[in-house]
């Protein structure tokens, strides 16, 4: 059979177009890079590659939601049992443009892990709010969202290693050291891979999980003397970049 010119370069772009997604969908959206962090003991890394969309206080803990029209208590978010009563939350977006490994932003000990799948997960974002943050690299602010509250997600309680938290606030939730990581599936996910567990100490950018679509990952830092030094609409990469410094680490 011969193809005339027409109908040959019409299957050419067809094939091409299907090559590439299938490149981008399965070789490129796993890829692993080098991430090499930075030295410095006071900083607190981004957990992940992505959009800072919101850095909103956390009060009696609850965290104000502009959608809602109301404060969100945490538990909601974390989906596990008093957590942090005061502090701040940054909330990355990932696109399925980032790398999707989950980063331990400091050098510490995994306190706690829970995975709550769900019955069904939730799109994240409608067409104009993928393109803009996709995109036209805008933030939009998810706090709220179904999503946000309903789809699967992990959970993990980080103690970052040399905060002065006393012997017997060990069990304490929202002590000083402590640090939370709340990673939320899109639509269709509930895959995400966990790799340590309860107990484990864990290095600064050491791989954590792995989410298999487009995300989220909060990060709840209730040290008092945490200063957050991002802002939403700015990039971050995961293990390299610093959202926040710990007052009074060297």
């Amino acid at each position: 059979m011969v193809l005339n010119p027409l109908t040959f370069w019409i299957a050419a772009g067809a094939v091409t177009l299907a090559a590439a997604y299938a490149y981008l969908r399965w070789v490129w959206f796993f890829r692993d890079p080098v991430r090499v962090p930075p030295a410095d003991p006071a900083a607190v890394l981004a957990p992940a590659d992505g959009k800072v969309i919101y850095v909103r206080p956390i009060e009696e803990g609850a965290v104000w939601s502009f959608k809602l029209g109301r404060p969100i208590p945490l538990p909601e978010i974390t989906h596990s049992a008093d957590p942090p009563r005061s502090g701040w939350v940054v909330g990355i977006y990932m696109s399925p443009l980032d790398v999707h490994y989950v980063y331990a932003p400091a050098f510490g000990r995994v306190d706690e892990v829970s995975h709550h799948t769900a019955a069904r997960n939730w799109p994240m974002v409608d067409m104009w709010e993928y393109i803009r943050l996709t995109w036209l690299h805008r933030a939009v602010d998810l706090l709220g969202k179904r999503h946000h509250l309903e789809n699967e997600r992990l959970t993990l309680r980080l103690w970052m290693e040399g905060t002065n938290r006393p012997a017997e606030r060990a069990d304490a939730r929202g002590a000083e050291g402590d640090l939370w990581l709340v990673e939320i599936a899109d639509r269709f996910v509930n895959k995400i891979r966990c790799f340590v567990q309860s107990g484990q100490v864990v290095r600064a950018g050491q791989k954590l999980s792995f989410i298999s679509r487009g995300s989220q990952v909060d990060v709840i830092m209730p040290d008092p003397q945490v200063h957050v030094v991002v802002r939403p609409g700015m990039q971050v990469y995961g293990a390299l970049s610093v959202i926040a410094r710990r007052e009074g680490r060297p």
